[in-house]
This record gives C-alpha cells, structure tokens and sequence, in this order.
C-alpha cells in the first residue's frame, strides 16, 4: 500500500501519526506543505520518504527516512549533479514561476506517485494545498481522507476567511478523521457526506505503561509542582493562568510553578508574578517528550488555556502521568473529564474561575487521588497504543480495499 501524508513535516504530531504504520511494509512518504529547509522535519519521523527536499538529508533525521527532490520531473533521480542544484532551481523558477508553487508541486507529486491513499493532516496547511493541487489534474483521484486538527473547524470555520474553504474540502475529500465527537457533528454540519473514521487522538496512542514508570513516586497530593502551559499569541492564554496563579497565591506556599512552550510575553509575566508573589516560577526550556512526561509526573495540578483546541495533548499526558487537569472547555476536555471530578473545565478568559479550580485542586487532596485512579483506567482504555495503532491500521487496510487504484492514471490538468 502506498500512503502519500500532505502535513506539516517539522510536527511532532505528523511523526507520531505516521509513526504508528511503521513496521507494515507500507510504502508511507510525506510531501511537507512547510519548507523543510527553513523548518526542519520532526527528528522522530521514521520509515517515510519525505518529497520536495532541496538540500538533502539533515543532521538529526532519523536514518530510515528518505529524501527526494521533486522539483526535476523529468530527471528519475533528481539533480544529477553534485552541486548546481540552487542556482538552476532559482533559474528556473524565475523563468516558470508555476514551478514554484507548491500546489503544483504537490500535484506532480501526485501524479507520479499514484497513491493508494492520500492524507491530510490540518486543514489549513494540509488539506486546502490538495484542494488546490486537484485542479491540475484530471482522471480518477486517489481516496481523500482529511484530519481535522484543533481548531481547523471549531474555529477556523466560523471565520469569513476560512469559512468556505473548509466547506470546500468537506465536500471534496472522502474521509474524516477526527479527536472529538463535538467536530464530526460540526463536520456534518458544514456539508460533509463521507465517512467518518474512528475518533481517535490525532498523535495516536501512548506506551501508558512505560510513561507510568516515569512519575514521582507517593501519591499524587504529596507533589508540589503546578504546570501552566506556556503559549500565548492567538489561541494560547496563558497569560490569564499566571493572573489566576498570583489570585490564589496565598494557597500556594510551598509550591513551585514551570511554565513549558512560554511565548516572549509569558516569560516576561511569569517573571513579574513570581517578583508579586514570591512563588519560585522556572521557565521550561525546549526538552524531550520523555523529559515533558516527567515534568507531567511530578505536577499536582496541570493548566492548559486557549479559546479553541479538540484533545489538548497535554491534557492527555496529564491524565496518563497522574496529574490533575485544569483545562479550558474551549476543547474538547468534557468527552474525557468528569469535571469536578476528574479535572476541572473553566472559561480561559475567567482569571477568578480559574483561580478557584487551582485552590481547590491545591487544597483538596482525596480530589486529586482519586481523579488520577480514575484518570488512569481511562488511559488504559482509551490512550494505550495497542488499543489505538490496530484500528489506525485496520482503517488504512479497509479504504484501500474499498478503493482499488488499478489502472488509474492521473494526468496534467490543460492550463
């Protein structure tokens, strides 16, 4: 089976996706809608053969991963030169300017690979590059699935710029993909009569026995760290979690807080607050995943804010690592959480809601115990790779049968 992915290849999340169909004999190969020479690719990709790579493989890639420069159509092996690639790529693309879309790339790409299957992953950077690249070819089109990540429809949809571009692709692709049953209804909604695939993590699933290995041992209210996710910018309000930190600081002695991913103007707040409070406040630099889950291992309490996202990531890793999750229910955390149970869902603009949730958390020790026993069986269920990865490949296996490519020819749409 020949899968081509249409994703952001510098994402962890595009690696941990891909990842998961390694071992298969698959023929798995990514176009990257970002430039992988100015963005780098994600140094966990495995097993892929990642097109449209100008300068060859980089340091830090994985050795199994394999680069091809698409940009020579007419040349099987691309550049055949040791040097002079550059020069004549910007030579050309100044005398064809179309050779320097990407849409058009993608396209040939396409057209030569013939897929069996093609994946979005994003609808913003993944899927409207196909949408496009789709009217430059003509013939039977491979089966389309579209991934919708985050904020791609509860967001973006609702916006006069994205609005009928995300109809568009709706109407277009084959099927939907998605981590939360809130989004196939908004799918639905905005026109889409495909099939919907299994509601499943858009990282795939977790080694949940290994990472537990990885927690501070005793109980999780003998832990006195607090987690705040850092990002500010459009989504990201982490800024309002600091505001609700120096609220409740009079519950917080004794504790520490991390901020991990902090924008420029959340290291500066932080910095601030913890001069207001006296709340000894670290900024997390750029770590591993492993180094993250032990940092989710040590928290008492994890803060995750923005006004639009599905399954925030780090609220799972939270769930799995025994922390107890303050998250915005902006996201999708109620289709995993019993709030005020198992987690706590506030407004992310609400600095006083918020900072009620974390004196309780902090002040509430069976609350805390409990919520991870709890938490833990539904990662078992719900997280744990080996529940995951068999129906993510089951999936693959059955639109390829349901959509034999045979004959197929794609060919350069008349311009």
């Amino acid at each position: 089976m020949r899968i081509l992915f249409v994703a952001m290849a510098n994402s962890v999340h595009t690696a941990r996706w891909i990842n998961q169909l390694n071992g298969r004999g698959w023929d798995i190969h990514l176009f990257p809608v970002t430039s992988v020479e100015e963005f780098g690719i994600s140094t966990e990709l495995k097993e892929t053969t990642v097109h449209h790579v100008l300068f060859g493989k980089q340091n830090g890639w994985h050795p199994s991963v394999r680069e091809v420069d698409d940009f020579w159509p007419f040349l099987k092996n691309g550049w055949p030169l040791s040097r002079g690639s550059y020069r004549a790529r910007r030579l050309v693309e100044r005398w064809i300017p179309a050779w320097k879309d990407r849409t058009w790339a993608l396209a040939q790409t396409i057209r030569k690979l013939r897929p069996d299957i093609i994946h979005s992953l994003e609808f913003q950077h993944g899927a409207y590059p196909v949408l496009d690249a789709r009217r430059h070819l003509i013939g039977k089109f491979p089966p389309w699935i579209v991934t919708n990540w985050g904020s791609d429809i509860y967001l973006f949809g609702r916006l006069a710029e994205h609005a009928e571009r995300v109809r568009a692709v709706l109407a277009s692709c084959n099927y939907y993909w998605c981590e939360c049953k809130r989004d196939v209804g908004l799918a639905r909604s905005f026109g889409f009569n495909g099939e919907v695939l299994p509601v499943l993590p858009i990282a795939g699933g977790y080694e949940v026995a290994r990472f537990r290995q990885l927690r501070q041992p005793g109980l999780i209210s003998e832990r006195r760290l607090i987690l705040l996710k850092g990002y500010g910018g459009w989504a990201g309000r982490a800024l309002v979690g600091l505001r609700a930190l120096e609220l409740s600081a009079a519950w917080l002695k004794g504790y520490r807080v991390a901020v991990y991913l902090a924008s420029p103007e959340t290291k500066i707040a932080a910095e601030l607050v913890s001069q207001s409070t006296g709340i000894p406040l670290d900024i997390i630099p750029p770590c591993s995943h492993e180094e993250m889950l032990r940092l989710h291992g040590q928290a008492r309490v994890s803060i995750g804010l923005s006004i639009s996202d599905a399954i925030s990531t780090s609220l799972l890793e939270a769930m799995i690592m025994g922390s107890f999750p303050i998250q915005s229910r902006t996201s999708c955390g109620d289709e995993w959480l019993q709030c005020g149970k198992t987690g706590i869902l506030v407004h992310p603009e609400d600095p006083e809601g918020i900072a009620k949730a974390i004196t309780r958390a902090v002040s509430d020790d069976t609350l805390v115990d409990q919520a991870a026993e709890i938490n833990a069986q539904v990662a078992a269920d719900r997280l744990d790779r080996c529940v995951i990865e068999p129906q993510v490949k089951a999936m693959y296996e059955k639109i390829a049968a349901e959509n034999p490519n045979g004959d197929a020819i794609l060919n350069r749409a008349a311009s």
